[in-house]
């Protein structure tokens, strides 16, 4: 098969897929109440607004593939075929967010998950470990930003998240 109708080929089905996802949205987003609350706006609005857009890019992307591909796209870059080990990594820190959220709270769960991602993502770069100085300094950047996610979203936005204590802090 020509390279360049196979390109295109799976160009489309990425557009196509967009279009579905698309699909599936709006159909999600008829079951949501369109009451307006807040500033007129229901709580169906958002879901509405994502929807288009997804559909919007996924008609661009069709019609991009469809009349010459994506035209002046850079060759791939990187490995010819996926860093496994590093996926690895990445899944687990997503694995472990969800084991400790409830136990241990969001910025201890949200900070082992960035650990370990950012290991994960260093290794598919060909970076080695870098050893406990590395891990510990991996850690303290996680809780610099998920602790003031947390209390952003607790005190601010009033969203109840999992914390270490009861006072509302950690």
């Amino acid at each position: 098969m020509d390279p360049t109708k196979s390109s295109r080929s799976i160009h489309t089905l990425i557009g196509v897929a967009a279009l579905l996802v698309a699909g599936l949205l709006a159909w999600g987003a008829t079951g949501i109440s369109s009451q307006a609350g807040y500033a007129g706006v229901g709580p169906n609005f958002l879901p509405w607004v994502v929807t288009v857009a997804l559909a919007l890019c996924g008609g661009w992307l069709v019609f991009e593939a469809r009349t010459g591909g994506f035209r002046e796209m850079d060759p791939p870059s990187g490995a010819e075929r996926g860093d496994w080990k590093a996926v690895a990594w990445v899944a687990a820190g997503v694995a472990v967010n969800a084991l400790l959220i409830e136990r241990a709270g969001f910025v201890v769960a949200c900070t082992a998950c960035y650990t370990l991602a950012v290991h994960g993502l260093r290794s598919a770069e060909g970076h080695r470990w870098g050893g406990p100085r590395k891990l510990v300094l991996d850690a303290v950047t996680g809780v610099l930003i998920s602790a003031p996610v947390f209390w952003l979203f607790t005190k601010v936005l009033k969203v109840n998240l999992p914390g270490i204590t009861g006072s509302g802090w950690l």
